[in-house]
């Protein structure tokens, strides 16, 4: 498999948090970690929820969203014994987010990203994810991501 990420092998992704195509995007960066996935962001200050310190819940939310899309994606592709991006394309959609806000995340630390899959079928991934700043677990999510036909995006 490739050590390039994941987003940057899925062509013309203009997503907000996770598609290199859209210059005003957070731009994630996802590689797989044995049978996890995992990203590193930083947050930029104006990630900032009320108080200035603590990152954005919306943020945290599309972090772990496209993290774990991404993954379902990936993951695809690793099961059919492809590359990511490798055509026929491949594409999942979020069926369901779920979201456990565990603790404040500070916003002057790079927050990580891990997530994994527990369950898979043919149209549809259950994937659970950590966010994680210095070892805390702030965020925890699962995901449910629905696989959709290639033209999907057309």
């Amino acid at each position: 498999m490739s050590d390039v990420a994941f987003q940057d092998a899925m062509l013309d992704n203009y997503c907000y948090g996770c598609g290199p195509a859209n210059p005003h995007g957070l731009h994630i960066k996802s590689y797989w970690d044995g049978d996890e996935s995992v990203c590193e962001f930083m947050p930029s200050p104006h990630h900032s929820a009320g108080p200035k310190q603590y990152l954005n819940g919306g943020i945290i939310a599309t972090l772990l969203d496209c993290h774990c899309i991404c993954t379902a994606v990936a993951n695809a592709y690793r099961s059919e014994g492809r590359e990511v991006g490798v055509p026929p394309e491949i594409w999942y959609v979020t069926g369901a987010l779920n979201i456990s806000y565990l603790k404040p995340t500070p916003i002057d630390k790079p927050v990580t990203l891990r997530a994994r899959i527990v369950e898979e079928k043919p149209k549809k991934t259950v994937l659970q994810c950590s966010l994680m700043s210095e070892g805390t677990e702030c965020a925890r999510s699962e995901v449910v991501a629905i696989r959709v036909a290639s033209e999907w995006k057309n």
